[in-house]
C-alpha cells in the first residue's frame, strides 16, 4: 500500500509563505502524476498543482504566479512553495499521486492564513 505523507502547514499571515512536503513511500516514477489539492470547508476539493512524471507542471488557476511545485526524485518527495498567501487560500492540502487505475491521498495537512 502506498503511502504519502504530508508536512509543512500551519498558521501565517497574509503575504506570507510556507512549504508543504509530501513524501513517498515508493519511487515517484510509480506514478502518471502527483501533486496537491485543497479543500475549504463548505467548498469542493480542488487541484492546487501537480507535475506528471515527465515534468509537465499543471497549475490551478488562483494559485498561478504565487505557488511554485517542485520534486526530488531521490528522495520520492513532491514540494509546493507557498508564496504571497491569502486567506483564500485556506484550506487542507492534500498530496495525491495518481498511477494505473488507482489514486493515492495523504492524509492532508492544514494551512491558514489569517492575522
Amino acid at each position: 500500500q502506498v503511502q504519502l505523507v504530508e508536512s509543512g502547514g500551519g498558521l501565517v499571515q497574509p503575504g506570507g509563505s510556507l512549504r508543504l512536503s509530501c513524501a513517498a513511500s515508493e519511487s515517484m516514477f510509480t506514478f502518471y502524476n502527483m501533486g496537491w489539492y485543497r479543500q475549504a470547508p463548505g467548498k469542493q476539493r480542488e487541484l492546487v498543482a501537480r507535475i506528471s512524471s515527465g515534468d509537465i507542471i499543471k497549475y490551478g488557476d488562483s494559485v498561478k504566479g504565487r505557488f511554485t511545485i517542485s520534486r526530488d526524485s531521490a528522495k520520492n518527495t513532491v514540494y509546493l512553495q507557498m508564496n504571497s498567501l491569502k486567506p483564500g487560500d485556506t484550506a487542507v492540502y492534500y498530496c495525491n499521486a495518481e498511477a494505473r487505475f488507482i489514486q493515492y491521498w495523504g492524509q492532508g495537512t492544514q494551512v491558514t492564513v489569517s492575522l
